[in-house]
């Protein structure tokens, strides 16, 4: 059965399906019938719409909740910034460093002293939050769970939240979400949320996405299923807390531009008892993703990977793409079978979740650590996985057994923040030396034109007997 056996059991009910317009109630009879927004909503509850594009956005692009709830999310005291003086995930241009070295880093370290949202540190980004352009790339690493009177946001963008340590048990103003390694899962700009940590220390990626939301890929003459099927997402159904008696005080903690400010309440934030509509979180096993490949020759383009997509304006052109190469048979006849060398208008950011890179033998890309390969910058297999390749016997192999690598792909030229280029202190400083710098001259000129300048003789060398044909 394609999906992922995790150690940590499933403890919670989803519905099933991307972007469908979903419906749930904790309550009989808490949703409406017909009206969105009755004069009098069942039970006493308030009518809240939460919108996550324009009123006028497309129909198959509009994404819009209507929530059913105790109080509504205005009932909060005025945000004051919070911690100003050392809080800021806000890639300010001034600060990156738009570099053209392939970067490495070793494995981030984990982090017990701090909280979900105290353990987001800002590797790498491009674009301004302020202007809903761009994408920030982030490692989080936390031992604590976030205290159970605090909610937070984030106003900038779209989590897309990528475990490879440790569970997280989220709880969303629209329900709960156990989000495991080996799954992902997508928190939508503006939605309260709450992290646990149940197993203890937790450490990840996150791809925040500062314009439009993420899709499934277009297939194309794919046909009408593979890569990412709608019916494997999972969004979260309603579940709330009664605690507005007063004598409790809630904490709402918002990321506005990459700063951290914060509100006071007196009841709690998850109280919505029914909700529906096309704007929730939702969570994906990446086990169940159907890989495709060449069943002839060559290795296609990595986009074949591609799970998530948020398109730009120029159609065929990510903001950014999440892309995983997971466990797959490889076929290929005649075929330098690991993703070739490459130079890519795109950057690509990697992470590995678990296991080794089929295209990194060398050891260096570890669980834990990560690459960025920026706008143009040569990549490819390191010089040992380049030997391999070469000559090894074709025959089918299965590639990626325990293994989870990942790509943050984006049309954008990424700046490094100064924590990710030297803070972290992870950069390993030999990348280049160890993985290609090795890489030998291969090429035997024919015996013609050992003794001719480059054949201007005017002789016609047979060039059959190293072309592979005469």
């Amino acid at each position: 059965m394609p999906v992922s056996k995790f150690s940590v059991p499933e403890k919670y009910r989803y519905m099933n399906g991307f972007n469908s317009y979903n419906e749930t109630e904790a309550i009989e009879r808490a949703l409406p019938i017909g009206a969105n927004s009755p004069q009098k909503a069942p039970y006493g509850l308030y009518n809240e719409k939460l919108s996550g594009t324009a009123f006028t956005a497309a129909r198959h692009e509009n994404q819009q909740t209507w929530l059913y709830r105790i109080l509504p999310a205005a009932a909060h005291s005025p945000f004051e910034p919070h911690e100003p003086s050392t809080y800021n995930t806000n890639p300010e241009s001034g600060k990156l460093h738009q570099i053209p070295n392939q970067l490495r880093w070793d494995p981030f370290d984990l982090d017990e002293t701090v909280d979900w949202v105290h353990g987001l540190h800002l590797v790498a980004g491009a674009g301004d939050p302020t202007m809903k352009q761009g994408i920030g790339t982030f490692i989080y690493a936390a031992g604590k769970s976030m205290d159970l009177n605090t909610a937070f946001y984030s106003a900038d963008g779209d989590f897309l939240i990528v475990p490879q340590h440790g569970t997280l048990d989220i709880r969303t103003e629209l329900g709960y979400l156990l989000v495991r390694p080996n799954e992902i899962c997508v928190v939508p700009r503006g939605i309260r949320y709450q992290v646990s940590l149940p197993e203890g220390p937790v450490r990840g990626y996150i791809l925040e996405l500062y314009q439009g939301h993420f899709s499934l890929p277009e297939l194309g003459p794919i046909g009408s299923n593979c890569l990412a099927n709608a019916r494997d997402f999972q969004a979260p159904v309603a579940s709330f807390t009664e605690d507005h008696s007063g004598s409790t005080t809630h904490t709402l903690l918002s990321k506005f531009n990459g700063r951290l400010f914060a509100a006071r309440q007196t009841h709690t934030p998850f109280d919505v008892v029914a909700w529906h509509g096309t704007y929730y979180p939702y969570k994906y096993d990446l086990g169940r993703f159907n890989t495709i490949g060449s069943i002839s020759f060559d290795h296609p383009d990595p986009s074949i990977f591609t799970v998530l997509s948020a398109q730009s304006d120029h159609p065929g052109t990510a903001i950014a793409d999440f892309v995983i190469f997971p466990p797959r048979w490889l076929v290929a006849e005649d075929t330098f079978r690991p993703p070739w060398y490459h130079r890519n208008t795109m950057s690509e950011f990697m992470g590995l979740i678990h296991g080794d890179y089929d295209a990194k033998s060398g050891g260096g890309f570890k669980p834990a650590g990560a690459s960025l390969h920026n706008v143009m910058s040569a990549h490819g297999p390191d010089s040992e996985t380049h030997l391999k390749a070469s000559t090894a016997e074709l025959k089918p192999m299965k590639v990626g057994q325990g293994s989870m690598a990942f790509m943050f792909e984006s049309c954008l030229m990424v700046g490094v923040t100064e924590w990710g280029l030297k803070k972290c202190a992870k950069v390993q400083e030999n990348y280049n030396a160890e993985s290609w710098e090795p890489l030998k001259v291969h090429f035997k000129r024919p015996e013609t034109l050992k003794n001719e300048k480059n054949g201007t003789d005017g002789k016609k060398p047979d060039l059959g007997a190293w072309v592979g044909e005469s």
